[in-house]
């Protein structure tokens, strides 16, 4: 069976990507939206492990809030994750969608994070914590 060069090109690409899941540096695109439908959404998440994407209350000062939300993470990108708000949210309120990691609790694939807390506590790259910011619609 032959197969197109670009097919095994991409092929190449994706198993290499994959392999260096754990060199990929963390971040978080995601734009304002509507949540009237009781989730919010991130575009596209990179996590080097597996993680959380954390959905907290923000203001004006950008400084993480209550939690309202959150949604699993693999390492590596992650397309179109989508987190369930388990509180109201109006249209605009400030979100900070960020990346925490699955670490320090006790419980795998359980949530554990309270604020200021360590379990599953937030991913920070050279001291920054990795999220954006967007406002509901």
């Amino acid at each position: 069976m032959k197969f197109p060069i670009t097919a095994l090109l991409l092929a190449t690409v994706a198993s290499q990507a994959f392999a260096a899941g754990h060199g990929i540096t963390p971040m978080v695109t995601a734009s304002d939206q509507s949540v009237e439908n009781g989730i919010v959404s991130a575009e596209m998440v990179a996590a080097g492990e597996n993680g959380w994407l954390v959905v907290h209350r923000t203001g004006a000062d950008m400084a993480p809030g209550p939690v309202v939300g959150h949604a699993p993470l693999r390492a590596g990108e992650n397309i179109d994750v989508a987190a369930i708000l388990t509180e109201a949210v109006m249209p605009g309120d400030m979100l900070m969608l960020m990346v925490h990691a699955e670490s320090g609790g006790m419980s795998t694939g359980t949530f554990e994070y309270t604020l200021g807390a360590k379990e599953d506590g937030p991913v920070r790259v050279d001291g920054e914590l990795v999220m954006t910011v967007i406002t509901v619609q």
